[in-house]
């Protein structure tokens, strides 16, 4: 079955709709410039979810957000997790921090806020991998896809609602100092209870999500029930600092430096794996001369795998360095590293391979380079990416001439 277009024409439950009718098995890619979902189905029946491009660990974010799991236990199971590959649901439960079931239920509430976040998709490309099965699932949940479909349409109408009454994003919310309610008594239900719970008149809508066990429509509609019986209320607004605004700039830019030279790295070791072998040590020679530093983080692994470093320890490292110096120092070793590993593909694979590679690598810059362009453009990211890869195909060139 060949399905794929954009969410503008075929809206996602119209292709949830026709999945679950026609039975089908495989998988559901959907994406924009900066974002990428998967729904996998099983007979027409939804098996499984994840966001592919984000950097956090849902499972382990929701597990610690319930208050089921020390962000001590969280560390190790994480470390095992990655030192012997398993994944994380099932190293938790080889731990004896968790039974299946409970991780089942954790694992289906994150699949459903995947899935009920692609009904409010406007655009973006999707296209169904027939046949394929999911990759990294620790198990998976079977979840009825027309359920899905009615309950996903139901929220999008509710959706319309909530947002008419839930302010801007830097708007901070208090428990109301004289709740104003027309009877004696008020029933609130148990997410009304748990969202009170959080609100502390220093938290935005933002806040209140991240902190949230429940999930981002579930946190809202909470957050519009309480709004609306007057039990909470405005307490001002959120004025970030010089400082945090520089902190959370900072972090944006090195998060899009971080996944471009990733992405560039990982395209110039699969074309030379893909023509000599992995097996094949030379290009693992050659790269081990960039294993120090700033350049650790960027081994050439698939930016998706366990391989891949932490973000938040390259964040961490290049802080380390002195302001003066930092994006200098960080971006002159990584163009030095892109442009001697271009070449060396052409010395090694000659002129048609290394053109490949180029290719490759700046499709796969596409996406890191649309987001926050105003940043990309200040900071002239994109100008020096192309000015590294023109220097690699001028150097080739030279070398080619005194052939």
């Amino acid at each position: 079955m060949s399905l794929s277009g954009n969410l503008k024409t075929v809206s996602f439950p119209d292709i949830l709709q026709l999945l679950a009718t026609g039975k089908k098995t495989g998988v559901l890619e959907c994406k924009t410039a900066t974002r990428q979902k998967e729904v996998a189905f099983k007979e027409g029946n939804i098996i499984y979810a994840s966001s592919v491009n984000t950097s956090e660990d849902l499972l382990g974010n929701m597990l610690l957000k319930r208050g089921r799991i020390s962000k001590t236990d969280l560390g190790r199971a994480i470390q095992l997790h990655k030192q012997t590959g398993r994944q994380l649901g099932t190293t938790l439960i080889d731990m004896g921090l968790f039974d299946k079931s409970e991780i089942g239920e954790c694992l289906r509430l994150q699949i459903e806020e995947i899935v009920y976040n692609l009904f409010s998709w406007q655009e973006g490309d999707f296209i169904f991998h027939e046949g394929s099965a999911p990759k990294n699932a620790p198990f998976l949940i079977e979840l009825n896809t027309m359920n899905v479909l009615m309950e996903g349409t139901r929220r999008v109408d509710e959706w319309l609602e909530i947002q008419k009454v839930i302010p801007a994003d830097d708007v901070l919310f208090q428990l109301a100092r004289s709740p104003k309610v027309a009877r004696e008594e008020l029933t609130i239900s148990l997410d009304e209870f748990r969202l009170l719970s959080i609100i502390n008149g220093e938290r935005a809508l933002p806040d209140l999500i991240n902190l949230s066990p429940m999930g981002e429509f579930v946190t809202c509609r909470a957050l519009y029930r309480l709004i609306v019986n007057n039990l909470v209320e405005v307490a001002g607004t959120k004025e970030d600092s010089v400082e945090e605004q520089q902190e959370n700039e900072e972090e944006t830019v090195l998060g899009i430096i971080f996944k471009l030279y990733s992405n560039s790295f990982y395209q110039v070791r699969s074309a030379v794996d893909e023509a000599v072998g992995e097996n094949n040590s030379r290009y693992s020679v050659f790269a081990s001369q960039y294993r120090s530093g700033l350049l650790t983080f960027f081994p050439g692994v698939d930016p998706k795998s366990d391989l891949m470093p932490s973000f938040e320890k390259f964040i961490a490292s290049v802080r380390a360095v002195p302001t003066p110096i930092r994006y200098y120092s960080l971006l002159s070793s990584l163009e030095k590293m892109l442009s001697e590993q271009l070449v060396y593909v052409y010395r090694l694979l000659g002129n048609g391979i290394f053109r490949d590679t180029v290719t490759s690598v700046k499709k796969e810059i596409a996406e890191p380079l649309a987001t926050r362009r105003e940043l990309v453009k200040r900071y002239r990211i994109e100008e020096n990416f192309y000015g590294t890869v023109k220097r690699a195909d001028k150097t080739v060139k030279m070398l080619r001439g005194s052939k």
